[in-house]
């Protein structure tokens, strides 16, 4: 079965998206500044109210003079810092590749390998056509199941499984499994007339690539599999229901679920995986396992293998030549999300080798672009946001002092990560050879899944970290109780110890209030202090919870953001909480750091207006409509300029800064302004 590997959950967008004002690669390792005290005061559009567009009135110029590089889908402030990151690792890995040591060896093996493109193109499809062979010789769907169930990274099986801390005993690791089998990025691409147009596309996709593998009847074959593949979309859960942690938790011995689900060989797919002896897989989405074996059992074998092998080519496809690389760009990036130009092999090395070795990258990284005095600032920045958000909970109007005491202890028992990992991963096990791309992917998924199999039943690692220093992003982990930041985020805009300490509240210290309100939104307040899944509120504070979420979901859902396209108010919810918290949670420290005083005002800015526009310039980016169309039907977060203006028109603080007044395009009046946390 495929390895689902453990999903963090609650992590910051997905990353394409910056604050250089042209479509210009950074020419120096050397983070950028913004302005005199932090803030780009020339992005702004000023012609415009900030009570009627604040998204526009903080970044309107940016946006309009901002040129998307034709291999992105999106630039913003997450896209200047992670092009930074790129070109620092790029450094770190051509230095390893010309002064190899042992302490490099293996990410300058894996680069080089990488880079070698006329080899790959020069091998064709040869890296799979065992793979290829095999699927063929198949000679029922159990032999195929068995095939599909390989650990290797390259089989798409319609059900997969991963191995991560049990949600209601966060001290062992245990087997969790989902369903899947969809090519397109969400079941609506499927059923959804919008999307008829990118169906067909698709299609034609499928049967390109099993063109080049010289798959047989290949157009015919490429019908059958999106027949297929929309026939389980029919029976897919929708996206915002994988979220309920409580629905979602299905526990299941491994003869539950092949009696549960039959028409599909569990039991070989678990023999396959290692997974055999497991004593319980908890299910997600239980209810669609039934449905989605039922059609894999009434579809045709000949479909089915034309399915595995298309899967196979899919996943292999960076690594393998030229016209492989060129079919899956041309429908997977410019298609599904609008990107004119793929990016340069360099970077898709860079991207890979942090992918296998990103720990192993992280050690030089680290020694070379973060300072201890960031840690230390950090840790004070996060330190004061806890300060305030206990005072906070103390406050709350609508919460009793029951649920309070356990919000509290929850909040007490919170772990921060900063910057990297106090131990770094061992990779000692892992085979690298500059002269097999492929084989370097098959065995960096094997090692990591046998990894995973040897802690079975284990107590969990808590020094483990789900993201390598470089990667420009943050998370909250439930079953943990922890907020992680690593080195690569802790940079202009988000934090710069040189800026104003209001530009800092609102952009590194809103980031920390928003990762710690998710261990309080609609799915992270489901855990207690020790990661534990179980219900710690009285029943009346959580119905009283539950109806301001509701009426945060429906402010967000009634919001157009293209025509006929609106956010996903319960798919997008436990972001939105996280960021209300994170507003609030900033503004809240900035004002105890004043220590009494009055706030500067710096080119006629207030402190407290200063704080929101950190926020919102964390979030300027352009995006392409694509791209746009994608993420409000599969993100969990909403469109960036939800996360200024819808969520500024809940904060009074923000009237109160900008002089907001009845009849500006965002007031809402104080009786229907949403407050949580």
């Amino acid at each position: 079965m495929k390895n689902l590997r453990s999903r963090l959950r609650y992590v910051l967008p997905a990353l394409y998206c910056s604050a250089l004002p042209l479509s210009a690669e950074p020419d120096t390792l050397a983070a950028q500044r913004f302005g005199t005290w932090g803030f780009d005061l020339s992005g702004r559009n000023e012609t415009v109210k900030p009570g009627d567009d604040f998204y526009e009135y903080a970044s309107g110029k940016f946006v309009e003079r901002t040129v998307i590089p034709p291999d992105r889908v999106r630039f913003g402030n997450f896209d200047a810092l992670s092009l930074l990151s790129e070109a620092r690792v790029r450094g770190i890995l051509e230095e390893a590749a010309k002064t190899p040591s042992p302490a490099t060896a293996k990410i300058a093996a894996f680069y080089a390998a990488y880079m070698d493109a006329d080899r790959a193109n020069s091998l064709g499809a040869k890296p799979i056509e065992a793979d290829l062979e095999e699927i063929k010789a198949a000679a029922s769907r159990d032999a195929l199941v068995a095939i599909l169930a390989k650990t290797d990274g390259l089989h798409r099986d319609l059900f997969g499984v991963g191995i991560g801390p049990d949600p209601k005993d966060p001290t062992r690791y245990k087997v969790s499994a989902g369903s899947g089998g969809l090519g397109l990025p969400d079941k609506d691409y499927y059923l959804k007339p919008a999307f008829a147009e990118i169906k067909t596309k698709y299609e034609a996709y499928v049967a390109k690539m099993l063109t080049l593998i010289g798959w047989p009847e290949a157009e015919t074959r490429a019908k059958e599999i999106v027949a297929y593949e929309t026939a389980l979309a029919q029976v897919s859960w929708e996206r915002a229901e994988t979220r309920d942690r409580d629905k979602t938790y299905n526990p299941m011995t491994p003869a539950e679920l092949t009696a549960y689900a039959p028409g599909y060989d569990f039991a070989a797919a678990l023999k396959v995986s290692g997974l055999s002896k497991a004593d319980k897989i908890v299910v997600s989405d239980n209810t669609a396992f039934p449905k989605k074996a039922k059609i894999f059992s009434e579809t045709s074998l000949d479909t089915l293998k034309a399915s595995a092998a298309f899967g196979v080519a899919e996943a292999a496809a960076p690594y393998l030549s030229q016209p492989f690389i060129d079919a899956q760009f041309e429908f997977r990036a410019k298609t599904l999300s609008g990107q004119p130009e793929p990016l340069a092999r360099w970077k898709r090395a860079i991207a890979a080798t942090n992918g296998a070795l990103g720990e192993e990258v992280g050690k030089v990284y680290v020694a070379r672009y973060f300072p201890a005095e960031s840690k230390r600032q950090m840790l004070e920045l996060v330190a004061n946001v806890e300060k305030v958000l206990a005072l906070r909970i103390d406050k709350l109007d609508w919460m009793g002092d029951a649920t309070k005491k356990a919000a509290q202890e929850k909040l007490a028992k919170l772990t921060v990560k900063i910057g990297y990992p106090d131990e770094f991963k061992d990779y000692s096990a892992y085979q690298v050879a500059a002269d097999d791309l492929l084989g370097n992917v098959r065995r960096s998924n094997l090692f990591e899944w046998q990894r995973d199999l040897d802690r079975i039943d284990k107590p969990v690692d808590r020094k483990e970290w789900g993201m390598s220093p470089q990667t420009v992003n943050a998370y909250y982990n439930p079953t943990m109780n922890e907020i992680v930041f690593p080195a690569a985020i802790l940079q202009p805009p988000f934090f710069d110890p040189q800026a104003d300490s209001a530009i800092n509240y609102g952009g590194i210290g809103g980031v920390i209030g928003h990762e710690i309100s998710h261990g309080f939104d609609d799915q992270g307040r489901k855990s207690n202090g020790d990661g534990v899944l179980k219900d710690w509120w009285t029943a009346e504070d959580a119905a009283k919870f539950d109806a301001k979420a509701d009426k945060l979901g429906e402010q967000y859902g009634e919001t157009e953001i293209l025509p006929g396209e609106k956010i996903n108010g319960k798919l997008t919810m436990g972001e939105n909480i996280g960021d209300m918290g994170g507003i609030n949670l900033a503004l809240d420290a900035y004002r105890a750091s004043l220590g009494g005083k009055p706030a500067p005002v710096l080119d006629g800015v207030t402190g407290e207006q200063r704080v929101f526009l950190g926020w919102a310039q964390v979030w300027r980016q352009k995006i392409r409509q694509e791209a746009l169309i994608k993420q409000l039907h599969t993100d969990p977060h909403s469109p960036a300029v939800a996360r200024v203006n819808l969520l500024f028109r809940n904060v009074d603080a923000w009237y109160d800064a900008f002089d907001v007044k009845p009849g500006d395009k965002l007031y809402v009046k104080p009786e229907d302004r949403v407050k949580i946390w």
